[in-house]
């Protein structure tokens, strides 16, 4: 009776705290959903007791998704890394830093690839200036790619302008000197639509970069202050970013997600 009451006790007492720091998980052990329950083993104690029954659940109905997931479905891959990391740890947090390395590591293998096969193994669909964007699919408005021609163009680099590219990039991954002057950006386009990012600095310091739909790329800069912008399927984006360090920005949001 004792160690059910303080069993319960404990219980009250982390569902006090979690709701302290803005979220509500009085009800977590009834949860269906996967990513809630997940936010919960990242934001609960470690000592809370709720997390022996919760994690071997949401190790279950990960695998089970999987196990049902149709083969192009987007989340499968997010949902095979979540599961690889509750494997060997408490929950799926991780640090700035893990984060980083698991980018980098990601990255340096896509590039050392793309050199050995001397051109870009990015799989994406030509942009068409026919292609429109439904801006409001009420009133049934929509407006044609203007950046059809430049994304293409973007994308049809040479051999030796891809080689130069793909080196330069990873000289970027494996440095790790922080005086260097450039850093790396990668960019993961989320949506449905090809864009371009552009990343403009004082005077004439401009950058831009073609990303297919659901797809990423990376790019060199000088580090400094930069305004990114793009037209992500008719939508307008715009954020002041200080580059100081390597970045991922993702835009859009795919609807399987």
């Amino acid at each position: 009776m004792k160690k059910l009451i303080l069993f319960l006790s404990l219980i009250l007492s982390f569902t006090m705290s979690a709701q302290k720091k803005g979220k509500d998980y009085s009800n977590i052990l009834k949860s269906k959903s996967i990513y809630e329950i997940n936010a919960f083993l990242r934001d609960a104690h470690p000592d809370d007791p709720r997390r022996s029954v919760l994690k071997p659940r949401v190790m279950e109905m990960m695998k089970e998704y999987i196990k049902n997931a149709h083969p192009a479905d987007q989340k499968v891959k997010d949902m095979q890394e979540m599961l690889a990391l509750l494997r060997r740890r408490p929950s799926t947090k991780i640090s700035f830093d893990e984060m980083n390395a698991i980018i980098k590591q990601k990255q340096i293998a896509k590039y050392k690839a793309e050199l050995a096969a001397k051109q870009s193994t990015v799989v994406y669909t030509p942009s068409n200036s026919q292609n429109t964007f439904i801006v409001n699919p009420t009133a049934n408005s929509a407006v044609p790619d203007a950046e059809a021609e430049e994304f293409n163009m973007l994308m049809a680099v040479s051999p030796v302008e891809h080689k130069n590219k793909t080196v330069k990039i990873l000289n970027s991954l494996f440095d790790n000197d922080p005086m260097s002057k450039e850093c790396i950006v990668l960019i993961e386009n989320k949506s449905d639509c090809n864009i371009i990012v552009r990343m403009e600095s004082v005077g004439t310091i401009k950058y831009r970069l073609a990303v297919p739909a659901h797809n990423e790329s990376s790019i060199v800069i000088e580090k400094g202050s930069y305004l990114f912008t793009s037209l992500v399927c008719g939508a307008q984006y715009a954020s002041q970013k200080t580059i100081e360090r390597p970045i991922m920005v993702s835009l859009g949001s795919s609807p399987a997600k």
